[in-house]
């Protein structure tokens, strides 16, 4: 899982830095600096998928990539209630509905794969 989720959030890091006029039309208007908190989110994501899989850094990226994870929530929010059209990406709720509700579910997982939390599986 460890490694899916650095694939999953390099991946969106290449996105910010490659595409950011489009995560720009998505980004709430309250965000201060949007173009230059996207690129900083695009290296960021970069940065915390190689630590999620280093061993010495696994705990802190995990940490902040729940807490990145959870601080892009408006602006997905944005995205499914403004109906902003993104080429290569559905504006149906059949989208927006599950990326929303699995947005916490996202939070755990790296939580999880970083060895922050083991709930609900105990190690014993």
């Amino acid at each position: 899982m460890r490694w899916l989720l650095a694939a999953f959030f390099a991946t969106a890091g290449y996105f910010h830095l490659t595409t950011p006029q489009t995560l720009l039309a998505i980004t709430p208007d309250w965000v201060p600096f949007a173009p230059q908190v996207i690129f900083i989110t695009g290296l960021c994501e970069f940065a915390g998928a190689l630590a999620l899989v280093t061993r010495p850094l696994r705990t802190w990226a995990a940490v902040a990539l729940a807490a990145y994870t959870i601080c892009v929530w408006p602006a997905n929010i944005k995205h499914a209630f403004e109906a902003i059209d993104i080429a290569g990406i559905p504006s149906s709720w059949c989208y927006h509905g599950p990326r929303l509700a699995l947005q916490p579910v996202i939070a755990w997982a790296v939580l999880f794969a970083g060895d922050v939390i083991d709930w609900p599986f105990r190690k014993r």
